[in-house]
């Protein structure tokens, strides 16, 4: 008989076992301060996060620079003939493009514009079929990313041999 109780009370209570008095979950203010304490925390880490983002855009950039600027470096060795690395629209923020040298016409590797960094950067950059520069000096790239009020940097440039390196810095 006693066994018949027991079923007949965890049958009728809400939430097996329990009875109708206590149940399970938070109240309205503990929810209320965890809420307020996820978004102190969350207004803490914006300002770091925004930098991040800067810095993150700034490396992007960089690193799809430098991708082109090898690939036209393998492009004039493989075709033994000069490559030029140009800026669209005269601008390396609009995107840049290698060209056929032997018909300027075909475009041999075309990047978008780079969202949300500006660069600054030579005319163009040709590099001859030994894979070396053409121009006597050394070209770089400076890469700049805002993003609120951090600003991140980084550099791209090309040494005399035509390998190109890249630094996190203000300046090239």
């Amino acid at each position: 008989m006693s066994n018949g109780h027991v079923r007949n009370r965890l049958a009728a209570s809400p939430a097996g076992g329990r009875p109708w008095g206590s149940r399970a979950g938070f109240t309205l203010p503990e929810l209320l301060v965890a809420i307020t304490i996820v978004g102190i925390l969350a207004a803490m880490a914006a300002p770091s996060f925004s930098g991040l983002i800067a810095s993150q855009r700034a490396k992007a950039v960089a690193s799809e620079l430098f991708a082109t600027l090898s690939r036209a470096r393998s492009e004039a060795i493989a075709r033994n003939a000069a490559v030029t690395l140009s800026p669209k629209a005269g601008d390396w923020k609009n995107g840049w493009q290698i060209l056929d040298p032997a018909n300027v016409a075909n475009v041999l590797d075309d990047r978008g514009s780079a969202t949300g960094a500006s660069i600054t950067g030579p005319a163009n950059v040709i590099y001859r079929a030994s894979g070396r520069l053409q121009a006597g000096a050394a070209p770089s790239f400076l890469i700049t990313a805002t993003s609120g009020s951090t600003t991140t940097y980084q550099c791209v440039s090309v040494d005399l041999s035509g390998r190109p390196y890249m630094l996190a810095a203000s300046s090239c």
